[in-house]
């Protein structure tokens, strides 16, 4: 089937928009495609349901490792559960376009980007992130977009477009705009500590290109004759909300003024006016429009009572400047800090807490051979930095099945990984693979933030030698038409009925990771600026606390790390260490009760908890490695006799024999008369053949000479 194509000249680049030739049931495709990159994103709606309330909508990443001349490497050989990193691109469109739909919406929605074919200059995620909207407006839901996505680098002093993988792994930074015609809505980034203005400015910048992306997709949709679904108000019965306010918002809001109270203290007492309340609609007649409203929908009245709460909280906030805990707009809850919580057989533990926000962090060391391989596009195929984050029903005192981690732990981790890898130290310097898992034990706000904060005192525990510490705080917003009000350091009901979730992190220097999420359709440039600007002093605040914990990493690692040595040998020469089979690196493991890694580029990495052993194995692959020349002089010891000679061992590793006509100057009958398994000789090089076997000779040489030095 033919379809239609259009083309957007856009920083330089085309990008071409193919409509009606892919997936024609669908209720809207659009194949997106820049260079050799091709991202098919379809979006389908499908019948309301009765009883729900929140909005049914699924958001899929899909790769092909087609799309890169790829077989999958695992058993089956077929693509299987998403990567990590298809999840978060996953999470990538899904987060700008949830709060554009209408909030009244039950239908099912389903948005799907499947990548076709990869250009390693192009990322498809921003095209997927772009193609969703457009993909919507062509199903013709109901939307309030198009929202649009662009990744801006910063190369030098120049930030640049939608860099290429090459161009990203070189950027002082990776961001993530997306926005709709009313302002930014979504951003993603990770810096190496850049101060906030930077990071400001680039966010305007990348929102210029998304207004131009914006602009080309209505241009599209009037082209082909589509008028754009605005959706309508939804004109519910007020009969239930006015009676609950009636009833309810004296008492409410006398709950959420008493600052001193937990959060489980103010949830029960809530409870309770609600169950009051039901218990009052359950005793009116039964004609009463009240009750039918309830007995009509059994949901009805826990969501007109949780919009009459979020309506008095926020009301709280914008009249009288107070919170629900009773703190300033720009106040942080209560800190501490502590590192080395855990027996130092783990590695390295920090523990941070946050009010009732709770985080351990553990950190392991590893070796090179545990870096995690990845089975995706991405063309960066290891991670040698791993951050999990898990988040048990206990945490928030709810019971519930646990399962793999879904999508919010990948996400969370992912934020928290970004905020911590510009300050990790070198890998030449410190070969160890990292790995940091934070246990959520207990939630009331901004979790991954406190990751952070717990990661860090976990790896300066550890004694991993970071460039800067990094703490971290989430940042809300209370948005009433013109009237704003930016919350530091938010719990959970503030995220829950606010909207905005706003993550910053960073050092002392400046930010290393970014996370905002809107619960509104944009917002201008000059809030999320300020937003920025008013998460430092908190991150500082935050930091000082930690550092009262732990001020550097630890001189020494744990006794219980493995210890690496780190060396290069000549490329060539790796078959030489490893040997037929493997025989000779298995021997010297063996020998030496070590762990020995060796990279493409000849880096030998050898592990192991005993020093002096490490540095045998050393000593053996230098020796291995080590060119020798014809007239070199070495001592060592004989390994082996055999009837036409004996063979000596001349360096770590490496032998060299004596043919039985070199053993002296007279004829010698049996290698035996001359030298022994175990006798130490003085040898010269007499020649390396052809094959590189070294020959030795004994012949003319004093045996009192001091060995060559190695």
């Amino acid at each position: 089937m033919q379809g239609q194509t259009q083309s957007i000249s856009f920083d330089g680049r085309e990008i071409r928009l193919t409509t009606g030739r892919f997936a024609p049931q669908a209720g809207g495709s659009v194949m997106v495609e820049c260079g050799d990159t091709a991202v098919l994103v379809t979006a389908t709606r499908s019948g309301g349901r009765e009883g729900i309330d929140f909005l049914p909508l699924i958001c899929d990443y899909e790769e092909r490792l087609y799309a890169a001349g790829r077989i999958p490497g695992s058993f089956m050989r077929r693509e299987s559960r998403p990567p990590e990193r298809a999840t978060l691109i996953a999470r990538l469109i899904d987060r700008p376009m949830r709060p554009l739909f209408p909030s009244w919406m039950r239908d099912d929605l389903q948005i799907v980007a499947t990548c076709l074919s990869l250009d390693e200059r192009v990322p498809p995620d921003v095209l997927a992130v772009t193609g969703a909207s457009l993909a919507t407006l062509l199903a013709r839901i109901p939307f309030h977009g198009p929202m649009a996505a662009v990744r801006v680098g910063l190369l030098g002093d120049d930030f640049v477009l939608n860099p290429s993988y090459r161009e990203i792994e070189r950027s002082e930074l990776d961001l993530v705009v997306a926005g709709t015609p009313e302002g930014v809505i979504m951003v993603e980034a990770g810096a190496n500590q850049l101060p906030e203005q930077d990071v400001i400015e680039a966010i305007d910048f990348g929102y210029e290109a998304v207004s131009e992306l914006i602009k080309a997709q209505l241009n599209l949709i009037a082209d082909l004759g589509i008028a754009q679904v605005i959706p309508e108000p939804h004109s519910d019965d007020t009969t239930l909300p006015n009676y609950l306010e009636k009833q309810c918002a004296s008492g409410i809001a006398e709950v959420l003024k008493q600052f001193s109270q937990s959060k489980g203290e103010r949830d029960e007492k809530l409870d309770a006016i609600k169950a009051k309340a039901a218990e009052a609609i359950e005793a009116l007649k039964a004609d009463d429009a009240v009750k039918v409203a309830v007995t009509a929908n059994p949901k009805a009245l826990a969501t007109s009572y949780k919009s009459l709460t979020k309506k008095l909280m926020r009301q709280q906030i914008l009249q009288e400047g107070v919170r629900v805990d009773g703190r300033k707009l720009d106040e942080v809850r209560p800190i501490s800090a502590a590192a080395g919580v855990l027996p130092r057989r783990v590695h390295g533990s920090g523990l941070f807490q946050r009010g009732m926000t709770q985080v351990l962090s553990c950190a392991t060391l590893g070796t090179p051979s545990d870096a995690q391989e990845m089975d995706d596009l991405n063309p960066s195929n290891e991670k040698t930095y791993l951050h999990h984050y898990n988040f048990p029903p206990y945490s928030t005192g709810e019971t519930r099945p646990m399962r793999s981690p879904g999508r919010r732990e990948i996400g969370h981790g992912a934020l928290a990984e970004r905020a911590l890898v510009p300050v990790l130290p070198n890998k030449d310097g410190f070969p160890y693979v990292l790995r940091v898992v934070s246990e959520c034990l207990s939630s009331n706000g901004s979790t991954s933030m406190g990751s952070v904060c717990g990661s860090t005192l976990a790896l300066m525990d550890a004694g991993v030698p970071i460039k800067a510490p990094v703490s971290g705080a989430a940042m809300g917003l209370i948005k009433e038409g013109d009237e704003v009000r930016i919350l530091t350091d938010i719990q959970g009901i503030e995220d829950f009925l606010g909207d905005m979730d706003f993550k910053v992190a960073g050092t002392e220097k400046g930010i290393t990771a970014l996370q905002m999420d809107m619960k509104i359709t944009g917002l201008a440039i000059k809030t999320v600026a300020e937003a920025i600007n008013q998460a430092r002093p908190a991150r500082l605040h935050i930091l000082a606390k930690m550092l009262e914990a732990i001020d550097k990493p630890r001189d020494t690692l744990s006794p219980h790390a493995p210890r690496l040595l780190s060396f290069r040998i000549d490329p060539e020469l790796i078959g030489t260490v490893i040997g037929p089979g493997g025989r000779t690196i298995k021997g010297i493991t063996e020998r030496t009760n070590t762990k020995i890694d060796i990279e493409d580029g000849g880096i030998v990495t050898i592990a192991s908890h005993d020093g002096a052993a490490a540095e045998e194995a050393q000593r053996i692959i230098e020796g291995l490695t080590r060119r020798v020349s014809e007239g070199e002089v070495f001592s060592g010891a004989v390994t082996r006799v055999i009837p036409i000679g004996a063979f000596v061992e001349i360096l770590p590793g490496k032998e060299g024999m004596i043919h039985i006509s070199q053993l002296s100057e007279s004829r010698v009958e049996k290698v035996e008369d001359v030298v022994n398994v175990g006798d130490q000789v003085t040898v010269r090089v007499r020649e390396i053949d052809n094959r590189g076997r070294i020959n030795l000779t004994l012949r003319g040489v004093p045996q009192q000479e001091e060995p060559a030095t190695v």
